[in-house]
């Protein structure tokens, strides 16, 4: 049985398989995810998200951000630096927050591969459509609320699994390249984890402060 790449627990069931994975579940933490073996390549996935066409002049595509950018903003002082992790091919986000006073990086193993930025400390960092492609969402989560101080905002946009009957049907799954799924009870452990409170302001988005 492989171990979840979240909570590095052992104690991990066989949830469901479809025609192309197989998918488990953690008894600890509640991630579901695909095993370490049937994950695409690095070439394959990149040739997945060189399909994308998010772009900043796109206004569907600004209202779609808005659903994390708009409560987290409430949140953060004037002039709070950000960091936009997973940015993508179309940095947008990152743009959203700069045009309302909000200094940004940008970091995407693909696009924007700069490991420095990962080394500087950030009063915020937004991560849309992204927990859900992490090979080491454990690891990678840790490390980002490293470079927050208490009292700051680490901000996530991803569908979470509501429902087991209905985890089959679910389009979310189809995408080769969503490898770990995520539920309110899995976020709940991982602000405990993390020491971070967790709120959630719309269906697809959490909200998590450092203590």
């Amino acid at each position: 049985m492989p171990f979840c790449p979240l909570c590095a627990c052992s104690r991990c069931e066989h949830f469901h398989r479809d025609a192309r994975r197989d998918y488990y579940r953690c008894d600890t933490c509640r991630l579901v995810f695909v095993p370490p073996e049937q994950r695409l390549s690095p070439d394959r996935e990149r040739a997945v998200y060189d399909q994308h066409q998010n772009r900043p002049d796109d206004l569907g595509y600004r209202r779609f951000l808005g659903r994390l950018f708009e409560p987290l903003a409430r949140r953060l002082a004037p002039g709070a630096r950000g960091l936009d992790f997973g940015s993508g091919p179309g940095p947008t986000l990152s743009l959203m927050f700069e045009e309302t006073g909000h200094p940004m990086a940008i970091y995407d193993p693909f696009y924007a591969p700069d490991p420095a930025v990962l080394e500087r400390p950030y009063d915020f960092i937004t991560a849309t459509e992204v927990v859900e492609h992490l090979f080491a969402p454990g690891r990678e989560l840790a490390r980002l609320a490293a470079l927050l101080p208490a009292g700051g905002w680490l901000g996530l946009m991803t569908k979470r699994v509501t429902d087991d009957e209905d985890f089959a049907g679910w389009h979310y799954i189809l995408d080769p390249t969503h490898v770990v799924f995520f539920s309110e009870t899995t976020f709940a452990w991982l602000a405990r984890h993390l020491a971070m409170t967790v709120e959630f302001p719309a269906a697809d988005v959490v909200i998590l402060q450092k203590k």
